[in-house]
């Protein structure tokens, strides 16, 4: 898909992606409930909501940094209608919110902060459009060459007390809304990754499992990521080529949670421990 729809550019029915945009930090700043956009922002496509991310990312970048990388969203069907959506959603990744572990985060800073546990890569190549494929896309062989190093992260995101039972009204502001990030903590970078996991399933058969205050928080595998965390990497490549972008060389990609969003409070400490890396850490003021 494009990040700009060029029919209704031409009947000139596009909404302004600055005016969601500039809404959407103003709501940030307020820490604002999740609400609809008002009538004439709302977004009533997907171009026109990842046009509105674009200009999102633009504004932060200001104070959170340049891009660095991409992060995927929705990566499962259950997620996806959840939002009203048929498709995972990418939103990108801020240098300045990317922190190593250990990490510490005021709980008071969001709307309502949330937490997730997955498997970041950073890449050594470009992954632009793929040349002499039958289809010209992406898939988990093609990106493999890329992946210079794999590190366990933990997303940190903000729903602004997002209603749930009404998040099916609101897919295309969450995609607009930069799929809620506010950055990630990263663990300590692997490059011998392939010598991971089992010889046919490598990353995807990584566990992982989160601890809070100590205590077991659930568990997880790599397959649970798209079947495999480099399909994930493929589909997250083939949205920024699909946007007339690519992921670049030194991005870094988080792929989806690989356990159920944890909703800290003040005072918690959070472990993430993805099998084959050091455990990492965030703590809650």
């Amino acid at each position: 898909m494009s990040g700009l729809d060029f029919a209704a550019i031409l009947q000139g029915t596009m909404k302004d992606p600055d005016a969601l945009a500039r809404w959407l930090v103003q709501q940030h700043q307020d820490k604002a409930t999740l609400r609809a956009a008002p009538q004439s922002l709302e977004p009533a496509s997907t171009p026109e909501a990842i046009a509105a991310q674009e200009a999102f990312v633009r504004m932060k970048s200001a104070v959170c940094g340049a891009p660095a990388g991409w992060k995927i969203a929705l990566a499962t069907p259950v997620m996806q209608a959840m939002v009203g959506l048929n498709a995972p959603i990418a939103g990108r990744l801020h240098a300045r919110q990317l922190v190593e572990s250990p990490a510490k985060t005021a709980w008071a800073e969001y709307g309502r902060l949330l937490v997730e546990f997955e498997i970041a890569v950073r890449l050594g190549a470009d992954l632009k459009p793929p040349r002499g494929r039958g289809t010209h896309r992406h898939d988990r062989h093609s990106v493999l060459d890329a992946v210079d190093a794999v590190t366990a992260a933990m997303e940190i995101a903000d729903d602004r007390q997002a209603d749930y039972a009404k998040m099916s009204r609101h897919g295309l502001l969450l995609l607009a809304d930069n799929a809620w990030n506010e950055g990630a903590v990263l663990g300590r970078w692997r490059r011998d990754w392939r010598s991971l996991g089992t010889a046919n399933d490598g990353l995807a058969s990584l566990r992982g499992r989160a601890l809070v205050n100590g205590e077991d928080a659930g568990s997880g595998f790599g397959r649970d990521l798209m079947g495999h965390p480099l399909q994930a990497l493929a589909w997250l490549a083939n949205e920024a080529n699909d946007r007339g972008s690519y992921l670049a060389k030194g991005d870094i990609a988080i792929l989806g949670s690989l356990l159920p969003s944890k909703f800290p409070t003040p005072g918690d400490r959070y472990e993430f421990q993805l099998e084959g890396f050091e455990p990492i850490f965030l703590r809650v003021l």
